[in-house]
């Protein structure tokens, strides 16, 4: 039995969500503000655990509009899947059939009439009648678990009559076990009452009471263990960690701890149906490496025998995980502007390869997609430096506008693209490529490359054709006339900036080059000559990624730019959705123009 849906009404940034869940390891990830506790209270209000209270609602909780004030009712719909013939028995009244005839669990939690205080009243039911009121013995079927933010591990851990050691113990405690215990600790107290210690503080006080109250009044005094029995043990058992009270260990690996508990815990527990384990932001004490420990583990965890299975929820805004997880196991909450939507990418049909390839070079720099607002791809490190540079040169400044720059490596960006778009995550994405024009060629020839002058018609590689035919309102694809460092050798500014950075690199090619380029007339020219001396060269190509880090540091120290019509395209749509008007194809700032 697991939790396969949940649909959210009227609740703080959710207005209407829709979240399908998976077996095992959910990973909720979104931008800040996007709603993700939101989804955990919702959960909370089901699965509240035996030390958390259901979360109180009052009229603040509301979905707010844009317009207007807040009204109507908070509702949450939960649907629960494959359930065994006594998870049916237990959950008869809430039963229903899906399109297939299995049975499925439908409860409803509606909070509406708030009191003077503004306390909204919850109002839980089975099925479709409201009068079919969750009972009791359902709700305590239903067992889960909830590990806020920003956690002290160590308090659940502390010897306690209700900690979740001590629940531990006690479940997994035979009565043979039980009775064991009970017999050490008696012939523990008897031994103990012989020695020296025992016996003189023991005598002190019997006297001195004796004394004080005489022979009628004294009472008969016993001095051994306290609470000599498994329950008392249990309320004192601790964890030390390497020979260390469990205050001295770190918080995170305190937290790792926690989680083995309470993970054995619902484990183990024979009397729940379903069990549920919620992790708000677990990477808040974890490095990296331990993120990478944790989520490894979590998403591989099998119940064993004995054991019962357990459905996490885990919510992150750290792109570590994002990058481990799996893309079958992640929730995306985004709000393109509208209002928050969900997306999964387990639902995306990609091409062959395609999937494979983008979970292997999903790092933790292009996982950021996950959390973006908007962005802008680019191909490889040369275009990652610059592209933010000539932003800022059109008038633009990413990271105010919230754009994340990603570069794909190499990789195409097909692999990408599936997860964007109208039926994907519906944020502005403007993809950076080269056209690569190459004039048509016999099969057995190579085909030419082409160096277009501005104006003419450019013949877009095949690749850059079929990323254009995938175009929508929310991702643009834009290219030049070849690639980016043709098009800004086109203009005399950024020729010069670029035989300067060229210079910094190759002193000799740089002086060799300039005087190739000062020897031909007209832009196309000069900017094919420039562009075939460090790219194309018959050995020692110059390397695009150390000159365009040397290039966008000139450009940024002030050097005369102008920013190809297509870069300053592709920036409008990431930064204003494609609403507004291009940046002009002019610099934003620019000396005086020079002749070469």
């Amino acid at each position: 039995m697991y939790l396969a849906q949940l649909e959210i009404t009227n609740f703080r940034k959710l207005k209407k969500a829709g979240l399908h869940f998976q077996k095992g390891l959910n990973v909720l990830v979104g931008a800040n503000n996007a709603g993700k506790t939101a989804v955990v209270d919702a959960l909370r209000a089901l699965l509240a655990g035996h030390d958390e209270p259901y979360p109180r609602l009052d009229a603040e909780d509301l979905h707010r509009p844009k317009v207007g004030d807040p009204e109507g009712e908070i509702v949450f719909h939960y649907v629960f899947r494959d359930l065994s013939a006594d998870d049916e028995a237990d959950f008869l009244a809430a039963l229903k059939p899906d399109a297939d005839g299995n049975m499925e669990a439908h409860i409803t939690i509606r909070y509406s009439d708030a009191d003077k205080t503004g306390r909204l009243r919850a109002k839980r039911w089975c099925g479709n009648h409201e009068e079919v009121g969750l009972t009791t013995d359902m709700m305590e079927n239903l067992r889960g678990v909830y590990l806020p933010p920003l956690r002290d591990a160590s308090q659940g851990l502390k010897p306690n009559r209700t900690s979740q050691l001590s629940r531990l113990f006690q479940l997994l405690a035979t009565d043979a076990g039980k009775d064991g215990i009970n017999n050490a600790l008696k012939e523990l107290d008897e031994a103990l009452k012989k020695h020296q210690p025992v016996v003189s503080a023991h005598t002190a006080i019997k006297g001195r009471h004796h004394a004080m109250l005489g022979p009628q009044l004294a009472q008969a005094l016993d001095l051994g263990l306290s609470g000599s029995d498994f329950q008392r043990l249990a309320s004192r058992l601790s964890l030390m960690v390497d020979a260390f009270e469990i205050e001295q260990n770190g918080l995170g690996f305190n937290n790792l701890i926690f989680m083995a508990v309470v993970l054995s815990e619902l484990a183990k527990n024979p009397e729940a149906s379903y069990r549920g384990l919620i992790i708000e932001e677990p990477e808040a004490h974890l490095h990296p490496q331990l993120q990478a420990v944790l989520l490894g583990y979590l998403g591989t965890i099998k119940a064993a025998e004995g054991e019962k299975s357990v459905q996490l929820f885990v919510t992150s805004h750290s792109p570590n995980f994002a990058s481990i997880a799996d893309l079958d196991s992640l929730a995306c909450l985004v709000d393109p502007g509208e209002g928050v939507e969900t997306f999964f990418p387990r639902t995306i049909s990609f091409g062959k390869g395609k999937r494979e390839k983008l979970e292997r070079y999903l790092d933790v720099t292009r996982a950021e997609l996950f959390f973006a607002r908007r962005v802008i791809f680019v191909e490889g490190a040369a275009e990652l430096m610059l592209v933010s540079v000539l932003a800022e040169k059109a008038g633009y400044t990413l990271r105010e506008h919230g754009v994340s720059l990603i570069s794909v490596e190499g990789l195409n960006f097909d692999s990408f693209l599936p997860l964007f778009g109208a039926t994907a995550l519906k944020i502005p994405v403007a993809v950076i490529t080269d056209a690569d024009p190459a004039a048509n060629a016999a099969e057995d020839e190579e085909p030419q490359a082409l160096y277009p002058a501005p104006g003419e018609p450019v013949q877009v590689s095949d690749n850059t054709a079929k990323m254009k035919e995938r175009e929508d309102d929310f991702v643009k694809v834009f290219h030049g006339l070849k690639t980016l460092e043709y098009d800004l050798a086109l203009h005399a500014d950024n020729r010069m900036a670029m035989l300067a950075a060229l210079k910094e690199l190759h002193p000799k090619i740089a002086m060799n080059l300039s005087a190739k380029v000062d020897a031909v007339e007209g832009d196309a020219l000069k900017a094919r000559t420039l562009f075939s001396g460090m790219f194309e060269r018959s050995q020692n190509n110059v390397q695009k990624g150390r000159f365009g880090q040397v290039l966008a540091q000139l450009f940024a120290d002030g050097a005369a730019c102008v920013v190809p019509e297509y870069i300053g395209n592709a920036i409008a749509h990431a930064c204003q959705g494609g609403k507004a008007a291009p940046a002009a194809p002019a610099a934003a700032v620019r000396d005086e123009p020079v002749e070469q």
